[in-house]
Order: structure tokens, then sequence, then C-alpha cells
């Protein structure tokens, strides 16, 4: 590949329906249209041959795609009389005599028209359990003339798991299918899995009905969603390494969204302040993450359905800084918060701290003294980050002194000098009358893998003491770790705070009290600013794990696919075929 070089690429946003010819047809008049538009990589959306419903096993069989049949080939031919990329997602039985297995398949065709890879899904989504069969190795990196490429659909870009894989495998471009009726693909789950792994998405979305015309009124009753609210919801978009949507799609009906990208970018994974983010990761910590789901430690009292909490941003640096957070402790306290949250580094601008420190900065048992006087006479703890000499440590301090240090996890290059991060062992957890708390250290908040481990742990609300060094962090980053483990995040930092709690109505299939939004996984986020902010979040919500019938956005992750996630860390990681 060449470096510098950028191409021209295209996700197309259409309709499918139950008539197998006219879906074909939509098909190649799409990929004809991103041709003379002079895209040479296009990404159709997810079940394309068929509404992903049915009656029985035997409709979906009937219903599937069989390598190179009367569907397939005429995409292949497409791909070879524009001597471009095609990437196509169907049902697709293996062709075997006598094999009833069905997968939901993501195919790649070259410029040749052969077949350059396909990958099952890993994931399946609610009625998709009943009729498909789940992946039984993880989707292949493949080599291409734009770059190392990773193929996946929908759900498994709700989770982390399945891209962070593909990423860490090599891939710099994700192409995701999708058939998705959700608001927040487009808003979080699509755009998040760009910028958490640096890679470029390109994705394609559907429009129009989803279900057959006969049954949207039974089954929207059953789900709790209005028959208008299940057509895709289009949006398909392109999205950057960073985190940017250099393209997108209208909310409804058909497009072609097309951009122009350099692919290459996406070799580069330092952060804006140094830190290589996968090269920092720990895998012999994640172990948890690609073992079989078990049950976490039991939690010994009842969870509480809301808990008030409270973000402080201090004004000022060192010692006045100490006393307008101990100020602000004690009326955020008075004021019935029982988790309190401060930045990290809260006395230093930035949540930078020199080397060698300032003559000015207080010492760690002096702002562990005055910020324990602050909470006197009270319940509530207190998270907070000091730089001890055994490294950046995470405290959650109580009005009998600290209950919980936690040590960062991973290296950071802002605060490498003196940090000594990557020391801890393990992500401690600390049991209140009212939930599991866990805290985050610094750039430990970036990294997927560390909220999971939470998650694991059966961690119902996370404190999160960071500074925020790229938009996409506090934007999308710390969201989707709320709505991807089901857990609520306060979250403190320098430029920005936020309370990222669990909503009451989650999830599909089940009755609801009020209208269904749009959106199948996201928390309800209020924003903090500067001083003291309060708002409540909801610990016993975190037991509320399936996002649609038979997927647990916990247990069901790809565990058994998982190796990627565990296997040492390689600077240079070689696309496979």
């Amino acid at each position: 590949m060449d470096e510098g070089r950028t191409f021209r690429v295209a996700a197309a946003q259409f309709a499918v329906g139950g008539d197998r010819k006219a879906n074909l047809a939509t098909c190649t008049r799409m990929i004809d249209a991103a041709a003379e538009r002079g895209a040479v990589l296009v990404v159709l959306p997810e079940f394309c041959n068929h509404l992903s419903w049915y009656d029985d096993r035997q409709e979906a069989l009937d219903a599937a795609c069989r390598p190179g049949d009367d569907f397939l080939a005429p995409v292949a031919e497409r791909a070879a009389r524009h001597g471009i990329y095609v990437k196509i997602h169907v049902t697709l039985a293996d062709g075997h005599e006598g094999s009833r297995r069905i997968t939901a398949a993501s195919l790649l065709y070259g410029p040749d028209g052969a077949l350059v890879g396909s990958a099952d899904k890993q994931v399946l989504m609610g009625s998709e359990n009943d009729h498909l069969d789940p992946a039984t190795e993880a989707g292949p990196v493949l080599d291409t003339a734009l770059g190392p490429v990773g193929l996946y659909s929908c759900m498994e870009g709700v989770v982390n798991e399945v891209c962070r894989g593909l990423a860490l495998r090599g891939a710099h471009l994700l192409l995701n299918s999708l058939n998705s009726f959700a608001l927040d693909e487009a808003s979080l789950h699509i755009p998040v899995r760009a910028a958490e792994n640096r890679v470029w998405v390109i994705a394609a979305n559907k429009v129009g009905p989803l279900l057959p015309a006969d049954r949207i009124g039974t089954i929207s009753a059953g789900m709790g969603v209005p028959p208008e609210a299940l057509d895709g919801a289009g949006e398909s978009q392109i999205v950057a390494p960073d985190g940017t949507v250099v393209a997108q799609g209208p909310r409804y009906g058909e497009a072609l969204v097309i951009a122009d990208i350099r692919p290459s970018a996406a070799a580069d994974k330092r952060r804006a302040d140094g830190t290589d983010v996968f090269a920092v990761r720990r895998p012999e910590l994640y172990r948890k993450i690609a073992s079989a789901p078990a049950p976490a430690p039991a939690f010994a009292g009842e969870r509480a359905e809301e808990v008030g909490a409270a973000v402080l941003r201090p004004a000022g640096r060192g010692a006045a800084a100490l006393e307008h957070a101990a100020a602000l402790s004690r009326e955020a306290a008075a004021r019935g918060a029982s988790l309190i949250v401060l930045p990290e580094l809260f006395w230093h601008p930035g949540g930078i701290r020199p080397e060698p420190a300032p003559r000015d900065e207080p010492a760690p048992d002096a702002i562990l003294r005055t910020l324990r006087e602050a909470l006197s006479d009270t319940s509530a703890l207190l998270a907070f980050t000091l730089p001890l000499p055994s490294g950046h440590a995470g405290v959650l301090l109580g009005s009998d002194g600290p209950v919980l240090v936690q040590h960062q996890l991973h290296d950071s290059a802002r605060n490498r000098a003196w940090a000594r991060a990557g020391r801890a062992e393990a992500l401690l957890t600390h049991d209140t009358p009212w939930g599991r708390l866990a805290v985050v250290v610094g750039d430990d908040g970036i990294l997927p893998e560390t909220f999971r481990l939470a998650a694991l742990q059966g961690v119902d609300t996370v404190a999160v003491c960071h500074s925020g060094v790229e938009p996409w962090e506090g934007r999308l980053g710390l969201p989707e770790r709320a709505a991807e483990n089901r857990m609520n995040l306060v979250v403190a930092g320098h430029g920005a705070g936020a309370f990222h709690a669990l909503p009451v109505e989650f999830g599909l299939w089940r009755s609801r009290a009020s209208p269904f939004d749009g959106t199948i996984s996201t928390p309800s986020t209020t924003r903090a600013g500067q001083g003291l902010s309060l708002a409540v979040i909801r610990p016993r919500e975190a037991g509320k794990r399936l996002v649609s019938r038979g997927t647990d956005l916990v247990d069901d992750r790809p565990w058994r696919l998982s190796g990627a996630l565990v296997a040492p860390h390689s600077a240079a990681a070689p696309a496979a075929h």
C-alpha cells in the first residue's frame, strides 16, 4: 500500500424487503452508483438478501445464500466489472450437503471478483439467536490494496471486543454492515469504535421497514416499541481514527455516503500527548475478558435505586485548589451526595504534574488530612488521585480515612517521569451500603478493557478521575463504557465532567413505562460545570444487562474469540488472509 495515498470509499444506505430479486437489484444498482462516483470500496448494509425475521429455522435456511449462488455471483461480477471492493452481508448456509448451519456473514469481494475473505457474526442480537449460528472463529484481517481490513456487523459494534480484536491484529479499516433502528448506533456505537482503536470505520445502515409488514403490529407490541420506530435508522457514516464523522447519510431515505480517506493514518496509535494507546495495554490483566462468564462476587446488601453523586471542579492550583476542593466537598456531602469525585491531580492544571514537583505542591498527607476533615460526620465517599511514592494512585476516602487505594494500571506519557504507572496488578472494588464501586485513575479511563474488568467484578458505579486529552474521550469513550457495561460513571475532569447514569428504561422485548426514545444502549448523561455539580445515579439498574431477548451485553461478549485481547502486544501486527 502507498502510505500517503487516499482512496474514495462509500457506504450504501437502502431498504431491503422480502423479494430476493428486488433486493439483489438494489444491491447491484447501489454498487454501480458508488463506482460511477469513483469509489474503490463500497460497504452494503446487513442482511441484504432477506429481512432478518423468520418463522422457523427452515425458512431461514431456505432464504439463506450459498457460496457462488444467484445472489452472490452477480455481486462478485459487479465488483469485477468496476474493479472495486464490495462488502456485502447476508445470511449464509455453508453449502455442504445435509448441513443446517446458517450464519450472518460479512463477505468482501475484490476488484477481480474473487472472495477476499469472510467473517461470521460473533454476537447475535435478539431473534437472530433463534435461527442463526454464531461464529466459531474470529474474522480475519484481510490484506487489500487499501490496507488491512476487518469485517464486522451491527451488534458486534455495540460491545468493544470484536473491533478491538481486529484492530489489535492490524486492521486499519473496519467495515460495518448494520440492520438497526437504534439512533445510538450513529451517535455513539459506530464512531467510538473508530476513536478507541484509532482506525477508520465505514458503516452502512438500512432505511425502511426491518420487519415483515404483516408482523409489525405484533412484534412492536412485544418489544414495547412503536411500529414507526422499527424502520432502519439510516445515518450511515464514515469515521476517521480520531472519532470525527467525515461523512454521514440522512436519517431517512436511500443514500450513498462518500468520502476520500487515507487508510495509513490508522497506523499511528499515538494519542495527542504521545501515549501509544495499544503499547500501554496490559494483556496479562485482561484474562477474565477472554474467559467463560462467571458470577461476580456476591454483593451483601441491596443496591440502591437512586444515589446522589457530585462532581467537583475546583478553581485555582496548589493550596488554593485544595481549600476550594475541601469547601466543595463539605457542601456536596451536606446536599446529600454519597459519592464525590475530583479530577485527576485536581490541584495541577490539566492534571499534569511537573517533574520535579513544584515547591508549592501540597504534600499527600496534607491533602488526605484536609479532605478527610471536610467529610467529618458524613457517610460520603470522595474519589481523587495522589502522587504517592509507589506511583499514581486513586484514593476513595471516607470520614475515617481511605477505604480503597487503586494504583494506575496503565502507563501514560503525560506523567511518565514520576507516575511509575503499570505497577497495579488488579482493578480493586469497594462495597458500600448502596452499591459496588471502582475508581479509575487518569488514563486508565481511555481503555475499554479497564471498564470491562469492572463489570466482570460486579461493579455498578465507577468514579473516574481523569484529565481528558482528546475530544472523543468524554464525548464518546466514557458514555460508551457506561452503555456497553451497564454501569454508572461519575466523571470529573479538568476540562469537563459528567454523570453517565443508567436509564430506567432499557432493553427490548419488555414493557415500558415511558415512550421508546430510539436508543437501545445509551446512558442518561448530565454534564458537570465548574465548581459543584450534583446528579442522581442508579446502582440497581446495573443488574439489567439484556439489551434484547437472549443478548446480554456483558456475558454474551465473544469471550471464546477474544484471544487477540490477551495476546502479547506487537508493534506491527501483520495482516492475514
